[in-house]
């Protein structure tokens, strides 16, 4: 495994610097730029056998810069939920998708009432979104997504395909995993 990164020195001059082994960080590590990788988990000890196992997972990967919110909504008398986001939501997210599944038993008239907006007039207020259609007490699994829209990923946006030349990451015709592809 090779790591690549740039190292500030004295001067606030930066040096890039490769690492060919495998490097442990232990505490927190910043990256105030784009980070690429072949892949990535984060890793716990195992919740139910921490002494002996850890627990990995990979991350959420997209092409686009999606965020992912999701829970589970009890619905009201009306057979209506009404699911507040973060106050930060509107202002970091684009684009809204949804998604609303019944939970133990089908509810053929469940549906999106209100997009994604704040709660009055759309000009202030919490920011929600409200599903309907469904049956009173019910329990519904829901998720939205957005793409990010901040200043930071609209002036730096992410190249999903990009030819290598003698400026990227490896130059045309090298791999970054040689091994899969035979080399």
């Amino acid at each position: 495994m090779c790591l690549i990164f740039a190292l500030a020195l004295q001067g606030g001059e930066a040096s890039a610097a490769t690492l060919t082994s495998p490097v442990t960080v232990t505490g927190s590590i910043s990256v105030l730029g784009t980070l690429s990788k072949g892949s990535g988990t984060f890793v716990i000890d195992h919740p139910l056998d921490p002494a002996n196992e850890l627990l990995y997972h990979s991350f959420v990967e997209s092409p686009d810069v999606k965020n992912l919110y999701d829970g589970i909504a009890t619905l009201d008398s009306k057979g209506e939920a009404t699911i507040v986001l973060p106050d930060y939501f509107l202002a970091l997210n684009k684009d809204f998708r949804y998604l609303a599944t019944p939970i133990g038993a089908p509810m053929p008239t469940l549906h999106l009432g209100k997009e994604v907006g704040k709660r009055w007039f759309n000009l202030f207020g919490a920011i929600q979104f409200k599903i309907t259609g469904g049956v009173p007490g019910g329990r519904v699994s829901w998720q939205v997504t957005g793409i990010r829209h901040d200043k930071f990923i609209e002036d730096n946006p992410i190249q999903v395909e990009v030819e290598k030349t003698d400026d990227t990451l490896v130059k045309k015709g090298e791999y970054l995993f040689p091994e899969f592809y035979g080399h």
